[in-house]
């Protein structure tokens, strides 16, 4: 139990760190859009160190080199994804409105928001460590399904990511309403193979016999609450509602919020 604890404070200081670093980023550039950058790279970085933290004297396991894999592959699609967008703005409207609101207060409550991200992220990470350190060195078929799942996710999250840049950038589109391919059955897909990623975890850690394997059920369900509820969904559709108006109104009334279904 000792040694959960340790990794839990390692994971937690790493992340705190991490993030102060981003906001000092945030502001020397007035560019928002590079927290999301950094904290992506971060939960990769510190989540691929805690699936190979050396836990027991033996020599690190097919699991552990899996999981930390997985995690980087994420990080990095996503990581480069969001900062190649980021490059070619000057700031994130999300951010940016939530800076508006806070007026001269904005940079230190920009810092507690941050603290509070990496505050955020520690189930996320702790999830990667315990399916990593599930006390077998033995290859189950449900690591293969966990890794299946992930892969899954960050592929289907890239497709929605490409299918909104391309309408984006296609002639006659300005100012309208995605709602081609993924983005017909749900309004954030994105936002949903984000979180269907954080499955994996508890696919690996979940068993009667490891205690410790049940809090990679934290992962999803807090993902779950800070896309649908916090930082994803809600700031997004606000500014979608000031940008688009009522085709927006109207594209919501048809599709799904999050889960892929079809349209109505």
């Amino acid at each position: 139990m000792v040694s959960y604890l340790v990794a839990l404070a390692a994971i937690a200081l790493s992340l705190s760190i991490l993030m102060a670093g981003a906001w000092i980023v945030q502001q020397r550039t007035g560019n928002s859009g590079w927290v999301d950058t950094i904290w992506t790279f971060s939960v990769g970085l510190v989540g691929a160190a805690s699936a190979l933290w050396p836990f027991t004297n033996g020599a690190l396991n097919a699991r552990q080199w899996l999981v930390a894999a997985l995690v980087v592959i994420w990080s990095l699609r996503l990581g480069v994804h969001i900062a190649v967008r980021t490059a070619a703005i000057s700031d994130d409207p999300r951010y940016a409105a939530f800076a508006q609101e806070w007026g001269a207060r904005a940079p230190r409550r920009m810092f507690l928001f941050l603290q509070n991200q990496a505050l955020g992220s520690i189930p996320l990470v702790f999830a990667i460590f315990v399916a990593a350190h599930f006390p077998s060195e033995v290859m189950r078929w449900r690591d293969c399904f966990a890794a299946f799942v992930l892969l899954a996710a960050i592929i289907g999250e890239a497709i929605a990511d490409s299918q909104l840049k391309q309408f984006r950038e296609s002639p006659g589109h300005h100012g309208q309403v995605c709602d081609a391919g993924l983005w017909r059955w749900s309004r954030h897909p994105n936002y949903f193979f984000q979180w269907l990623g954080w499955l994996a975890y508890p696919i690996i850690a979940i068993s009667p016999d490891y205690v410790w394997g049940w809090a990679s059920l934290l992962a999803p369900a807090f993902m779950y609450w800070i896309l649908v509820h916090v930082t994803g969904v809600p700031p997004l559709e606000a500014q979608m509602l000031r940008s688009r108006g009522e085709r927006y109104r109207e594209y919501q009334l048809r599709t799904s919020v999050f889960f892929p279904l079809p349209p109505h």
